[in-house]
């Protein structure tokens, strides 16, 4: 079909120029694209249409790839890559229609945008132009700037999708570099941080104070209490780092949970003396058998009773809790602190606004571990939840699956 071409009274129009005054198409002028760098393919059964446009498009500096027999548009987008497709409808063999369901349907072409340019132009041919998976439709005849401007706002869309690609990969890699980077940290401090820890308390439990003097003894003391917290925040950032990464391994086994609340009272009991704090178990069932990943839960409950530590006053208690509830082992600490707001618990597992503040004594706290317990939690099929209440403490308790019988 003749392509019923209608020049303007400005044949020389930009694009660009046109489009700034268009009305609704405007708002894509912000991003300015350079023709030369997009290649359009030009299908039509009717080698004159086939010409035409080729001049036209040639003329605003696009570069163009021509074609009159539908059939070849796949291997030809396969072979030319083409940014964008101008169709024509009505052709032999295939229809446009036909041709563009068809490039949507692959992977590798369904985001390239199509243009129909038809005698077509009722609404029911346009409507079944767009449910194919056009991205516009124009009727025959046409005029040269309208044309233009369509193609370019098209090809806006093109660059800005490129853009946002473009950014997203740089960001991904980014992040990875960041994780890498955190990840090495943490491993290569982690074993001369352990081979200090051990030292810091062997001078603690080998030089008693009647030794060294009461003062000399705090600071060893003192001291012993930093480079464990420093060490926990150390398996904190490494651990976070690989769950973040997904090369943190669930090495599931079945064990009594009295292993882990013994394991973690035993660290801990000597950090809350230190603070005034009186800790102590409530357990139910210390034989009652879990299934699940040990250095996970135990993860989980040193960083549940460090927080209670940190936010108890001195003379106050902190209990570590276990009981079985909805068919799991439920193990929890609970402590009569300062407790939290409804507003802050809301905030606690979310990473976008997660927060970290000071403990009564002024201790630092760096805000992963609570979201690393829940990335544990749920990856061994539990769960966490937490009860606070301003004034009179909080309870943070891990729901553990229990063996299967």
């Amino acid at each position: 079909m003749s392509l019923n071409y209608m020049p303007n009274s400005n044949t020389e129009s930009n694009p660009a120029e046109v489009q700034k005054g268009s009305g609704s198409e405007a708002s894509n002028s912000k991003l300015q694209i350079n023709p030369s760098e997009f290649k359009i393919l030009v299908t039509d059964d009717v080698p004159a249409n086939v010409l035409l446009l080729k001049m036209v498009l040639s003329r605003s500096g696009y570069q163009v790839i021509t074609n009159t027999d539908p059939r070849k548009v796949q291997e030809i987008v396969d072979e030319q890559k083409p940014d964008l497709i101008l169709l024509d409808v009505m052709m032999p063999g295939l229809s446009g229609f036909e041709v563009c369901k068809l490039l949507k349907a692959e992977e590798r072409t369904k985001d390239i945008p199509v243009i129909f340019l038809t005698a077509l132009d009722n609404s029911e041919s346009m409507l079944e132009g767009f449910q194919a998976g056009g991205s516009d439709y124009i009727g025959k005849p046409f005029e040269k700037d309208v044309l233009l401007v369509r193609i370019h706002s098209q090809l806006q869309l093109v660059a800005a999708r490129r853009v946002i690609e473009s950014q997203n990969e740089e960001l991904r890699e980014t992040i990875y570099g960041r994780d890498k980077l955190y990840s090495v940290i943490a491993h290569d401090l982690r074993s001369p941080l352990g081979a200090i820890q051990l030292t810091t308390k062997m001078l603690e439990d080998m030089l008693p104070p009647d030794v060294i003097g009461e003062d000399m003894h705090g600071l060893v003391v003192e001291c012993n209490k930093q480079v464990t917290d420093l060490f926990a925040l150390l398996d904190n950032l490494l651990k976070w780092t690989k769950s973040q990464t997904g090369t943190l391994k669930v090495v599931f086994q079945d064990f009594e949970i009295s292993t882990v609340i013994d394991a973690v009272y035993d660290m801990y009991y000597k950090v809350s003396e230190m603070k005034g704090v009186h800790l102590s178990k409530e357990v139910q069932n210390d034989k009652v058998m879990v299934h699940a990943d040990i250095d996970m839960c135990k993860t989980v409950l040193r960083n549940f009773l460090s927080n209670a530590i940190k936010f108890s006053e001195a003379g106050s208690n902190i209990e570590i809790i276990q009981y079985c509830a909805d068919g799991c082992a439920v193990v929890g600490v609970r402590d009569h602190g300062c407790g939290m707001t409804e507003e802050e618990m809301g905030r606690l597992f979310n990473k976008d606004t997660h927060f970290s503040k000071y403990g009564t004594h002024r201790e630092e706290g760096s805000g992963l571990g609570l979201l690393l317990c829940k990335n544990f939690a749920e990856a061994i099929g539990g769960k966490l939840t937490v009860e606070s209440e301003v004034g009179k403490g909080s309870t943070f308790s891990m729901y553990i699956p229990v063996t299967q019988q």
